[in-house]
């Protein structure tokens, strides 16, 4: 049975490029906007309280900050700091959040309309930052980063290359398809990179990496997703997911399941294991997927699940933000397991019985 159409959890007054959930409260941050101020289309970063009303997770406005001409268009949570890309600078970003008054007094529209009154700016306290290093990664644009085991940085450029880094050195070069003989070198580039954690494993990791069709076809041929192992960096597991361009990816806390966007508004949900698809809503959005992230699995974001085994929420160009859930995977119980496989022996054993008297 093909999913319903998830849900829109909230449409903000801006195309929307980033999306982060806070791993330790119920808090949903967007953001994006139009640009310069003569578009006539405001930038910010919203602040969403997520929770759970009827059975079923919505979305309010707290509030919004107005980042006057810049459209923040890709975003880094860590603890109560942002890192928010904006145009070919990065701003750091502080909030705290206080309890409301009282119950209903967070704004439930989340609709276009004008934003609560700002609270009291705090400036953001850091040691000094200076530069360590800097190197030429790739020829051309960086698509993705990822901060790996041992200080090791992996880069995917659009110059067909992935490469894994130990500070400025090079340590080695992915091969994606290095055992599938039939696909040329340059027939695809590198579009993301993510590490993962390895359900059941502690301190385990994976990487994850999304191969796009250098070049459109009438015919478009397959996006692919690889796993890598996080140590030696060898390909495990290529499998295709799909004909639609991924644009994003994202991976669940505990390593277990893949979000992925499309460039035609699509989403899916892969299991990591074996990078079989679970989940997948053709043109949830109307446009480009600009971002995908699951609810953490910490407490907090277990309470919103609702039941659920995983959600997603996916933004794009067409300001919406949407909600994405996987029902939890019927599984039978260890003992019900064991007792039928021993009345299958059983069962096998009256039937040879009764073939061959005297068998036993």
């Amino acid at each position: 049975m093909a999913p319903r159409r998830p849900p829109e959890l909230y449409r903000a007054p801006f195309p929307l490029y980033t999306v982060r959930l806070h791993p330790r409260r119920a808090l949903a941050i967007t953001a994006g906007g139009g640009g310069a101020a003569k578009t006539g289309i405001r930038n910010g970063v919203h602040f969403l309280q997520l929770e759970q009303i009827g059975g079923q997770l919505s979305a309010s406005l707290l509030h919004c900050h107005d980042t006057e001409t810049r459209a923040t268009m890709t975003m880094a949570l860590a603890g109560d700091v942002i890192a928010a890309g904006q145009d070919n600078s990065c701003h750091i970003l502080r909030f705290t959040l206080q309890e409301p008054e009282g119950p209903g007094t967070a704004g439930r529209d989340a609709g276009p309309g004008p934003c609560p009154a700002p609270s009291p700016a705090l400036p953001p306290q850091f040691p000094s930052m200076k530069k360590m290093l800097e190197f030429k990664a790739h020829d051309g644009e960086i698509e993705d980063i990822a901060l790996g085991p041992d200080n090791k940085v992996v880069t995917a450029g659009r110059d067909f290359q992935c490469c894994v880094w130990q500070q400025d050195q090079l340590v080695t070069g992915l091969r994606w398809h290095e055992n599938l003989p039939g696909i040329p070198d340059k027939a695809y580039r590198y579009q993301a990179c993510r590490f993962g954690a390895v359900e059941d494993s502690a301190g385990a990791l994976r990487l994850y990496t999304v191969q796009v069709p250098h070049k459109r076809e009438r015919r478009p041929p397959p996006c692919y997703l690889t796993k890598w192992d996080g140590k030696n960096f060898l390909p495990l597991l290529t499998r295709p997911c799909g004909s639609e361009v991924i644009s994003c990816l994202s991976i669940s806390d505990s390593g277990t399941f893949l979000g992925l966007g499309t460039v035609t508004g699509s989403v899916a949900i892969h299991i990591a294991f074996s990078l079989q698809r679970l989940y997948y809503v053709k043109e949830a959005h109307g446009i480009v997927v600009t971002d995908v992230a699951f609810v953490p699995e910490s407490q907090p974001g277990r309470e919103l699940l609702g039941g659920h085994e995983a959600a997603l929420l996916s933004v794009a160009v067409d300001s919406r933000c949407k909600l994405h859930l996987l029902p939890t995977r019927r599984s039978l119980p260890v003992w019900l397991l064991l007792l039928l496989c021993a009345g299958l022996i059983v069962a096998t054993i009256l039937l040879l019985q009764l073939a061959f008297p005297g068998f036993l």
